[in-house]
C-alpha cells in the first residue's frame, strides 16, 4: 500500500508582499532594473503598495493621543 502524502499550498502572508514591496524599492535604488523593464516592475509594485494598503489592518491612535 502507498502512503499518501499530504502537502500543503503554499502560504503567501501580508508580510511576504511586504518584503517583497521592499524587495522591489531596495533593488530599483541599487539599479537593478533597465529602463524598459521599470514600466512592468513599476507597475507590480504599485499594485502590491495599493493591495497593502487596503488590506492591512489599520493602526489606531492610542488613548492618550486620542484624548489629546
Amino acid at each position: 500500500m502507498a502512503e499518501e502524502t499530504q502537502t500543503e499550498a503554499p502560504q503567501v502572508t501580508l508580510v511576504d508582499l511586504q518584503n517583497a514591496l521592499r524587495i522591489i524599492d531596495v533593488a530599483a535604488e541599487r539599479g537593478a532594473f533597465k529602463g524598459g523593464e521599470l514600466t512592468s516592475v513599476g507597475s507590480v509594485r504599485d499594485k502590491l503598495a495599493a493591495f497593502l494598503e487596503a488590506t492591512m489592518p489599520k493602526e489606531e491612535p492610542a488613548e492618550d493621543q486620542a484624548q489629546a
